[in-house]
């Protein structure tokens, strides 16, 4: 199984939303229609960066580390839809 860091962003609140899964499709339709957590208010969501790890824990420390300040800076500097 393989897994995707990825990170979200919506134009219209100029938001970023960082997460990890295992099925990246039904994720970002759980993101945009599905789910009625604090990503829904946020909607719609564009994909801006992915990157997939065949290791879990892998996935999870890179996840952590998006999170993070040196993390948030560098997803400062991904191109961002208009």
């Amino acid at each position: 199984m393989s897994f995707t860091v990825y990170v979200l962003y919506s134009v219209a609140y100029n938001k970023h939303y960082t997460g990890f899964t295992s099925n990246l499709q039904e994720r970002m339709k759980s993101h945009n229609e599905l789910g009625h957590d604090w990503t829904k208010k946020y909607r719609p969501w564009q994909l801006i960066y992915e990157l997939n790890f065949d290791d879990k824990a892998e996935a999870m420390q890179h996840e952590k580390w998006l999170k993070s300040g040196v993390g948030r800076d560098f997803i400062k500097t991904l191109q961002h839809p208009n």
